[in-house]
């Protein structure tokens, strides 16, 4: 259970001649250092003088075969190798007049827009010489969305894997740049579909040297990608020229990564409402997804950046409008007067630094709670506490609102210190141990419900070996007892929960991390009885991304699900941990809407076939066991609100586009958790306020 929170900064050294020195060992392109403010940033080429650089370089159009998809008994392809005319025909090869940085290719004039450079000064790729590869994505790597009203497809792809698969087949290329390009694919970092979409990434791959840009070029995609043709591959290379020495396979890892590092910057005023104010990171592209100032921010979304058309060859390409470096670092001596490139207006002034974090203390509730005046219904709010983060979020656990029904305590998590397989739970630091249990008791007086959840985001745990079962059942029974816990909350994350290869059939599972949870649920339930409360929470990877996929992170919860059926009290998909999937009406829909909601809870509701698969149905799950899972700073409280309404009582709000197989909707649907109640306190109860009385006020479950 990960809240998302953009642009942590990992405060990295800037550039030194200590990496200056390796890259030019490993043999990449050539670049320079310019100085500003007494730091060092590299960009590729020479220095400003009147000559010209040209790259060496290696065009890879990417031919991605995909094991999840198949089609007329062979794997669907996604080729770009069909597009190598049209990209070596755009501005990013060939030559185009542009209104700053004079008639050259693209990276050359965004080079020449950031600084006083001399007229004869150039930085060129070269003519790439083209060699295709052809990659199989397997079944965890991977997925493709395909419109059913269009027929344009998406692929959905780890770019760990695929950059690693890339330069296996690709020699060093000392001195020169591979430009890979794949078709209609975007890509989630760090092997997690949650941490998705990108377009590309670049830098220096750590395994051959090479340097190197990865994009998609986007040609008769689906509706749903707002980008076109060159544009994501045009970001990539406009990265790569501002920041060659980035390493991306370790970007994010909270390690020392080379390569550039910016004054810490704020996304601009220009950018939507969601996006306003949001720090962006310290590289060129923002944290985790490596996107431009001017790209949209929203995590799990396709990217929708700022570009700049243009005419060339009786074809009309579009262009990614990027941040100069005056605009990181401001102007400084030898600089353009631009901060953005082609579109010199698109930015006006340099960035705005990025704030520090607001001290605790400010957190304090904006609003009060409203009271809970009707009579149980069956309906239900559900809502994780937490007692770690900013100290103004801690509230004991009877200051709840009294709007939540269901209290979920986060977390129980892997004692390291203990045998194999044991879950620990401590008191929150500044709490009573006996005042928190008796919360707790009180609580559960109130008619509430109030369950411990283990796991959560970052804490690895696996059940691998059936020796570990024992000690999990026993720890996890010490804490349910001793603190009068109502039963628990799974919510173990990729990579805890993933499917071995091989393991095809969801009702009869062969990875032992799922079989052994499995029996060490059933044995909890066993000991406390028919009353016991089991939820599960899982990612959208782990159980609507099994439509599309099944193997991997996708799916992984779908055997979890059908082998607790019987004894599950419920279960919430988080709708915010996912990428963009495929409805049953046979559309592609983003997180953050209406229909995204209601199409992949309707997966679970309505049942699906898993994998794409009609031998591996994956059965309805009845509505009064499935919540709909919230994230309260990923949301607005207008669009759960009409989430709700449109799933209880079938009446699709204005504007809604996916269309409920059942029109009536599902009357016994529990009703929406949050990740978490802290936050909706701390935002004046705005979610609990409204959602809680709205579920509270539908007629009584029968």
């Amino acid at each position: 259970m990960r809240g998302w929170v953009s642009g942590l900064l990992f405060l990295l050294a800037p550039l030194g001649a200590a990496h200056a020195q390796e890259a030019v060992a490993k043999g990449t392109v050539p670049f320079f250092e310019q100085s500003v403010a007494g730091s060092a940033y590299a960009v590729v080429g020479n220095a400003p003088a009147p000559a010209t650089t040209t790259i060496p370089t290696l065009l890879v159009p990417v031919i991605l075969s995909f094991d999840a998809k198949i089609v007329k008994g062979q794997p669907f392809v996604m080729d770009a190798a069909r597009d190598v005319p049209r990209i070596l025909a755009s501005p990013i090869f060939s030559r185009f007049a542009f209104p700053a940085g004079g008639n050259t290719q693209y990276a050359d004039a965004m080079l020449r827009a950031s600084f006083a450079a001399p007229d004869a000064w150039h930085t060129l790729l070269g003519k790439p010489e083209i060699r295709p590869i052809r990659i199989t994505v397997p079944a965890g790597f991977g997925y493709v969305l395909t419109s059913k009203s269009s027929g344009k497809s998406l692929a959905v792809v780890d770019i760990v894997f695929l950059q690693k698969e890339i330069f296996k087949q690709v020699p060093r290329q000392d001195g020169g740049l591979v430009v890979a390009v794949t078709r209609n694919t975007t890509y989630y970092t760090h092997g997690d579909a949650t941490e998705c979409c990108a377009w590309g990434t670049h830098g220096i791959d750590a395994a051959t040297g090479n340097s190197f840009v990865l994009g998609s070029i986007l040609t008769r995609a689906p509706s749903v990608v707002l980008d076109q043709d060159v544009q994501p591959l045009s970001q990539q290379v406009a990265q790569f020229f501002k920041d060659p020495l980035f390493d991306p396979l370790v970007h994010g890892r909270n390690v020392k990564v080379p390569g550039n590092v910016m004054p810490g910057w704020l996304r601009p005023a220009s950018q939507p409402p969601g996006d306003q104010g949001l720090c962006g990171g310290d590289r060129v592209g923002t944290d985790l997804f490596l996107l431009e100032p001017l790209d949209t921010n929203a995590k799990n979304t396709l990217p929708a950046s700022k570009s700049f058309a243009v005419r060339a060859g009786g074809a009309t390409y579009h262009l990614q409008t990027v941040a100069l470096l005056p605009w990181y670092t401001g102007l400084f001596d030898g600089s353009g007067r631009s901060f953005s490139f082609p579109d010199t207006k698109a930015l006006i002034d340099r960035a705005p630094p990025c704030p520090l974090p607001a001290a605790p203390e400010t957190l304090t509730a904006r609003a009060a709670a409203i009271s809970l005046h009707q009579a149980p219904n069956g309906h239900k709010l559900i809502g994780y506490w937490i007692a770690y983060g900013p100290a103004g979020l801690h509230i004991p656990l009877r200051d709840v609102s009294p709007q939540w029904d269901v209290i979920i305590v986060a977390f129980a998590t892997p004692d390291p210190a203990g045998p194999e397989g044991t879950m620990q739970f401590r008191t929150p630091a500044g709490m009573d141990t006996a005042q928190f249990k008796a919360d707790i008791a009180w609580m559960k007086a109130q008619g509430k419900t109030v369950i411990v959840s283990l796991g959560g985001g970052g804490a690895h745990f696996t059940l691998e070996d059936p020796r570990r079962v024992p000690n999990y059942v026993a720890s996890v029974a010490r804490i349910v007892s001793e603190y009068g816990f109502d039963g628990v909350d799974i919510d173990f994350e990729s990579p805890s929960l993933s499917l071995d290869p091989g393991d095809t059939d969801f009702r009869h599972p062969t990875t032992p991390s799922v079989v052994n949870l499995i029996s060490a649920m059933r044995q909890l339930h066993d000991r406390f009885g028919r009353d016991f409360v089991i939820s599960l929470v899982p990612e959208g990877t782990q159980i609507p991304s099994g439509y599309p996929s099944y193997g991997g992170q996708f799916g992984s919860y779908l055997p979890i699900a059908y082998g607790v059926r019987d004894i599950l009290t419920f279960m919430d998909t988080q709708d915010y941990n996912t990428p963009p999937l495929e409805g049953l009406d046979g559309e592609i829909y983003q997180p953050g809407s209406v229909d995204y909601h209601a199409a992949v809870t309707e997966l679970v509701l309505h049942g699906f076939n898993v994998g794409g698969d009609p031998r591996h149905f994956f059965p309805p799950m009845p509505a009064d066991k499935i919540a709909i899972g919230f994230l309260t700073p990923d949301t607005n409280p207008a669009i759960v609100s009409a989430a709700m309404d449109y799933l209880i009582t079938g009446k699709a709000p204005p504007g809604t586009k996916y269309r409920l197989r059942n029109p009536a909707g599902y009357p016994g649907l529990i009703g929406a958790m949050f990740w978490t109640l802290n936050y909706d306190r701390y935002d004046g109860y705005n979610y609990s306020n409204l959602v809680g009385p709205q579920l509270h006020a539908y007629p009584k479950v029968k």
